[in-house]
């Protein structure tokens, strides 16, 4: 992976894995609303530290950044429906294979770029893995309204993603961009503890404390993927982190014993194997 290797591949790897945990700790979680609205208390609190320590991001990147604090909002929203009627090892698959398809396809048809033979088949790969997915339901795990929810949770991805690589371009200081979109994004928490306000003092404090640190891992894992892109090649970065899939799948059929186990971790293995070839494309 270009300059030193093995630390940005391991790097990378613990990246994908945090992405995986926090994503299986929503999941789990017996309210979501909260442990969402505390997950992005979690990505706050360090935020804080990094407005203080580096530039704020300059005036060309503040409409990338609205931009992309406004779907990301959408994108907890689909990710919370997913998470509601479907299993980890089912939506997680779904929502981080066809964003780089959807990112891709984007850039086919709006921006004239010429993909080559290699990422139509990687293309393929993933559409196939999603459709053994939605063809692997089991009755009262999940259901269209999660297959739906998911794939909506990946356009969101692909959306925030074409934007946050623009609005970086022109911040001239990534981590001041990163902070102030973890900071513009608090007022959801707030939105979330005020639909929940009647259960506040009746939730479990695990619930409370599942979604800071589940906050934290989640800022954890986007800072280390954005240092190893800074050290190694984009695509080769962007690729691996995609491991996350076959982990969130693993985890999904080991943790939570969701069925069926081998058509779902074989779905993702072909997700994964498709989001590779289309980077390395």
């Amino acid at each position: 992976m270009g300059s030193q290797p093995e630390f940005a591949l391991a790097l990378v790897l613990s990246a994908a894995f945090l992405h995986a945990v926090w994503n299986a700790m929503m999941k789990h979680s017996a309210d979501r609303f909260i442990a969402m609205a505390m997950l992005n208390f979690g990505h706050g609190l360090p935020a804080l530290v990094l407005v203080y320590l580096f530039l704020p991001p300059a005036s060309e990147s503040w409409p990338f950044l609205i931009g992309s604090t406004f779907v990301h909002f959408f994108y907890y929203i689909f990710l919370l429906l997913s998470y509601r009627f479907g299993d980890l090892s089912q939506v997680y698959p779904i929502a981080r294979g066809i964003a780089p398809v959807c990112v891709a396809m984007g850039a086919w048809l709006f921006a004239g770029e010429i993909l080559p033979a290699q990422a139509w088949w990687g293309i393929m790969l993933v559409t196939s893995g999603i459709g053994v997915l939605f063809f692997s339901r089991n009755k009262g795990h999940a259901n269209g309204v999660a297959i739906m929810a998911a794939l909506a949770t990946g356009l969101m991805i692909a959306a925030y993603s074409v934007l946050d690589g623009m609005g970086v371009r022109t911040s001239q200081s990534a981590v001041g961009y990163i902070a102030w979109l973890f900071l513009l994004e608090w007022p959801f928490s707030f939105g979330l503890l005020y639909y929940r306000r009647k259960l506040l003092t009746s939730i479990p404090v695990n619930v409370y404390l599942t979604g800071f640190v589940g906050g934290l891992i989640s800022a954890i894992a986007y800072g280390l993927a954005i240092y190893a892109k800074s050290i190694a090649p984009l695509g080769a970065v962007s690729a691996v982190r995609e491991s996350s899939v076959i982990i969130a799948a693993m985890i999904g059929v080991i943790w939570f014993g969701e069925r069926p186990w081998k058509l779902r971790v074989l779905a993702a293995i072909i997700v994964a194997t498709g989001v590779i070839v289309l980077a390395r494309a």
